[in-house]
């Protein structure tokens, strides 16, 4: 899900993540502006928008929360010029009514293209993800960090969480209707999101002629997740060109189905590989189409490792989303096969992470760390050296309580994303 802001308006996007119910109970929470709630989804409503819009703003009066604002694009030129009629009002010694218009879309092509070309310098784009493990757990913690110090303060609020609890949340994944419903069967409710988001997102674009081909890709797409992204070995498993291979992966990270971390690179580390590597962001979609029926058999099986770091890399993305920050998510892999999973570079700092799936850790499993040590090595203290230095590292595994590995990492439960 996505909001996009207004200077007096707001906007949320995608599917089934709870965009209209969050800005409902944000307009309710808020007893001093009373917002008028319209969806387009009922369709005299649209008619009016659509063959009208100067009359449908005379018909409502705002603040406005207008819910599938992609039905009818038309309506962006009138708030354009409303905005920029309060702007003016502001200049002129006029109260400034922020937040007039919140607009919900899930079909986020639609939507975006309108947007960019309607009211482009006058918005603020944010991405809305399934639910975080801090927002199931109400921990609200904020964008994680693998300082020692902000690590220990979120001890006295966080639970630790067993394999079994773990691989129960992966399997089930995020979409707030699942873990809102515990009775809900996972497997009908991901069979009927990839079936609307095939056939209201997907259908409408030139780019796929083929649904049946296109949920193949998705299901090859899947069994990559927490891997480095090859065009051609997709392309060839699915039966498609290079080229369509690549259209279609543009299409997951504009859906916000995957998100690509790209490697770490400095002048100092030169032997590095250039793939990114991709994450599917939901692991419950993933597990649905790769078929996975139990978190007993997850957890048994070829993927269980890929699945782990899967979920935690995308805890760690909604956790920079859902501070307003974009995440500064790297990784790390050379010529000579060294891998570190996760680089987060904040602050002038570069935080190494290694993901694994254990509740015996040990310092063998950080040996990779080494590899960033010629970025520091020469003349650290030199105007030349780097303007990057490294910072405290983590190892996020199944350790029921934090503990210190070595004098600059330390092992992180996974419940303390």
């Amino acid at each position: 899900m996505t909001i996009v802001k207004y200077h007096f308006s707001k906007v949320v996007k995608e599917r089934q993540v709870g965009k209209t119910t969050l800005l409902r109970k944000l307009a309710e929470d808020d007893a001093t502006v009373h917002r008028t709630f319209i969806t387009l989804d009922d369709l005299s409503v649209r008619a009016l928008a659509i063959s009208d819009p100067a009359l449908f703003f005379q018909r409502y009066q705002g603040p406005f929360l207008i819910d599938e604002i992609q039905y009818a694009p038309e309506l962006l030129g009138y708030i354009k010029i409303l905005v920029d009629q309060e702007r003016t009002a502001t200049d002129t010694g006029s109260s400034q009514i922020n937040g007039r218009f919140w607009l919900t879309g899930s079909q986020v092509f639609t939507l975006m293209r309108h947007v960019s070309e309607s009211l482009a310098g006058r918005i603020a784009i944010f991405r809305l993800q399934s639910l975080s493990n801090a927002e199931v757990e109400g921990t609200g913690f904020g964008a994680f960090s693998t300082d020692p110090g902000e690590l220990l303060s979120r001890a006295p609020v966080t639970r630790p969480l067993s394999v079994a609890e773990s691989f129960s949340r992966i399997l089930r994944g995020g979409m707030p209707a699942l873990v809102a419903n515990p009775s809900l069967e996972a497997e009908r409710f991901f069979s009927s999101y990839i079936q609307t988001y095939l056939q209201r997102d997907i259908r409408d674009l030139t780019q796929v002629a083929d649904e049946l081909l296109f949920l193949r890709f998705l299901q090859i797409v899947a069994a990559r997740t927490a891997t480095p992204l090859v065009f051609e070995d997709i392309a060839r498993e699915v039966g498609i060109s290079s080229p369509t291979a690549k259209k279609w992966v543009s299409l997951l990270l504009t859906t916000g189905i995957v998100t690509l971390i790209p490697v770490w690179s400095s002048n100092a580390l030169k032997r590095i590989i250039k793939t990114p590597r991709l994450y599917f962001l939901d692991t419950g979609l993933c597990a649905h189409l790769l078929r996975w029926s139990s978190a007993e058999t997850l957890e048994a099986g070829p993927m269980s490792g890929a699945f782990f770091e899967t979920w935690v890399v995308s805890e760690i993305f909604k956790s920079f989303l859902n501070a307003g920050i974009e995440p500064p998510l790297y990784y790390y892999r050379d010529k000579e096969k060294r891998e570190i999973d996760l680089l987060i570079h904040r602050d002038g700092l570069l935080h190494p992470v290694e993901i694994k799936k254990t509740a015996r850790p040990d310092r063998s499993m950080i040996r990779h760390f080494a590899a960033l040590n010629p970025m520091w090595a020469e003349a650290p203290d030199s105007p030349a050296a780097p303007s990057t230095r490294l910072g405290a590292g983590a190892l996020i595994c199944q350790v029921p309580d934090l503990i210190p590995l070595d004098a600059t990492t330390w092992c992180v439960p996974v419940g303390f994303i």
